[in-house]
């Protein structure tokens, strides 16, 4: 997880609440942002009304006000070293071999293969790619996190070094708040991804589907995540029923996930060997 975060710059942040952002972060108004704990309760008294233009209601403001400094975040951040590996390695580290990854991810693909189906006539994304992504980012929901989710983004829309990207996510995650989409106490990766694909809040909130028809989107439940991912993917340009190896389009589709390019090559090869 930590070595993609450097790269991990997934795109589509929700317009409206960008938009507010910048409206409310004129020299004047904008909250002052830091570099350690000490000025963190006096930024969220600052930032509360710049949420408050920008739509966030009770329940996200009372979530702000109540978020601590994420220590162990802002640690994470510092101490990135990006993904340097050459590919094999890569791959050995991250899913041990492709035929070990493809027989676990084809396993869990023939326990509910009608599901994936759905997907991939919904949005056209086949079950390889859905599956190589959900089992590269959490073990196929094993591991999603271990950090509470609203310190770790409004902590991040703090930090002055990385503010002008954390704000509109750290909107977004007060608005689900807002919406009953995530708990105060949701847990997720170091900078606020959340659920089985690791989705950070703000494509979250504009790319979430409900994917088991209950009516609510839940990032926990895998699938509506699953379904969100497929969503995003078509968003950013999947082309139904085309090759996604290394030199197509719908492989350049892959860099809006994740912008390393041994991810992408790892997702590309193993889903090869998911879908036969």
């Amino acid at each position: 997880m930590l070595a993609q975060l450097s790269t991990r710059f997934q795109r589509g942040i929700l317009p409206a609440l960008a938009a507010a952002a910048a409206l409310v972060a004129a020299p004047a108004l904008a909250a002052t942002c830091g570099n350690d704990a000490a000025g963190f309760a006096r930024w969220k008294q600052e930032f509360a009304p710049e949420a408050a233009a920008a739509g966030i209601g009770q329940a996200g403001l009372s979530a702000l006000a109540n978020a601590s400094y994420a220590t162990r975040t802002i640690n994470a951040d510092r101490n990135q070293t990006g993904v340097k590996y050459a590919l094999d390695d890569f791959i050995r580290i991250r899913l041990g071999s492709l035929d070990s990854f493809a027989s676990q991810a084809r396993q869990r693909l023939n326990q509910n293969p009608a599901f994936y189906q759905s997907l991939q006539q919904a949005y056209g994304v086949p079950p390889g790619i859905l599956l190589s992504i959900h089992g590269m980012e959490t073990g196929w929901g094993r591991n999603m996190g271990s950090e509470n989710v609203i310190n770790s983004i409004v902590t991040m829309a703090y930090d002055c070094r990385r503010s002008d990207f954390f704000v509109p996510h750290a909107l977004a995650a007060l608005s689900m708040v807002d919406r009953g989409m995530l708990s105060t106490g949701q847990i997720g990766a170091f900078h606020g991804e959340l659920g089985h694909t690791q989705f950070l809040p703000g494509n979250a909130l504009r790319y979430g589907r409900d994917g088991n028809g209950d009516g609510r989107i839940d990032f926990s439940d895998q699938s509506d995540a699953l379904a969100s991912t497929a969503y995003y993917l078509q968003q950013m340009g999947w082309q139904a029923g085309q090759p996604y190896q290394e030199g197509t389009a719908n492989f350049r589709v892959l860099n809006e996930w994740n912008a390393a390019t041994v991810y992408q090559q790892a997702i590309a090869l193993s889903a090869q060997r998911i879908d036969g």
